[in-house]
């Protein structure tokens, strides 16, 4: 019994042409025969997948396969191949009509062992990647492109600097690469450093590395996006009379007002203090204010308070919710 190309794919039939794009791609990689050297089924898996997302990929026949399902190639609308030569794309079958999905199948099997869309050729006995005869010469890919994390300071993710990343290569050595982080980048984005993935076989050029950046916590500053948040300590005195406290920010120490008779939690914005990255606009800085009590009051210090509590009665808790 013939196979669902929905199943086949893992996807609903109500999968979009981006989801149809997502799965085929983890599949392909998953099944491709040269990372599965001792899996027999492999390959049987590998061109199931390929058929599947010919078919779903295409409009006009996954309409077909859907009235139809897999008897529908006796209708005319059989799965098509690929070109080996031309773009370097999966063409889903049609001449590239509305909704068809493009897959560039080098970032699929680009670091797939290094052979790239012309191994896959290979492996199938077809013809190479540039369209040649079968047994032909490849010419020259592009390297492998490598995965690597990185974690700076939380000053450098806000302000921008260098960092320095070590790399070992295949050959056993290490190598110190230095790193421009920009101004603003937020923990979990990624940078391309081209040209310094493996070596292009053949001539070819260079991969890339794929650097995953982790921003590491401040023991003060909390980050919402372009907002930085601190919370700022003052005295007892400093709150009832009010007062001027210096606030360290990333771009230097700002001097801020205290209003007279400041409780804890109130905040003060320092408009343009927060992250200034370089394509967006600069974030703003809150001081939370926090009052902080002296020690070693003596009885009579703490009956003077109560007693100033007694004359000014407030119900501090009233908004106080479950």
């Amino acid at each position: 019994m013939a196979k669902d190309y929905y199943e086949t794919l893992g996807v609903k039939r109500s999968a979009s042409a981006d989801e149809l794009s997502k799965a085929y791609r983890d599949l392909a990689r998953k099944y491709h025969p040269d990372l599965n050297p001792k899996d027999a089924s492999a390959k049987e898996k590998f061109q199931e997948v390929q058929q599947a997302f010919d078919v779903l990929s295409d409009p006009k026949k996954r309409e077909q396969y859907d009235r139809f399902g897999p008897n529908f190639a006796s209708m005319g609308g059989g799965p098509q191949g690929w070109s080996g030569g031309g773009p370097r794309t999966w063409s889903g079958g049609g001449p590239g009509g509305p909704g068809n999905v493009e897959v560039d199948l080098n970032d699929i099997f680009g670091g797939a062992g290094g052979g790239g869309f012309s191994d896959l050729f290979k492996h199938f006995g077809g013809a190479g990647a540039a369209g040649g005869p079968r047994g032909g010469r490849t010419g020259p890919r592009k390297g492998a492109d490598l995965e690597h994390e990185l974690t700076v300071p939380f000053s450098s993710a806000v302000k921008g600097g260098e960092a320095s990343l070590s790399v070992r290569r295949a050959n056993g050595k290490t190598e110190s690469i230095s790193v421009k982080i920009p101004a603003g980048i937020e923990d979990g984005k990624k940078i391309r450093l081209r040209g310094q993935g493996e070596p292009g076989p053949g001539g070819g050029t260079d991969g890339d590395i794929l650097l995953t950046i982790h921003v590491a916590p401040h023991p003060e500053f909390t980050r919402h996006g372009s907002r930085l948040d601190v919370v700022a300590p003052i005295t007892l005195a400093e709150a009832v009379e009010g007062a001027k406290i210096d606030v360290p920010t990333p771009h230097g120490a700002v001097t801020v007002s205290v209003p007279a008779g400041a409780s804890s939690g109130k905040k003060l914005r320092l408009k343009g203090q927060g992250v200034r990255p370089a394509d967006k606009p600069a974030g703003d800085l809150y001081v939370e204010l926090q009052v902080v009590l002296p020690e070693g009051l003596t009885d009579d210090e703490k009956r003077q308070i109560a007693e100033i509590a007694e004359r000014h009665p407030q119900n501090v808790r009233s908004s106080l919710r479950w």
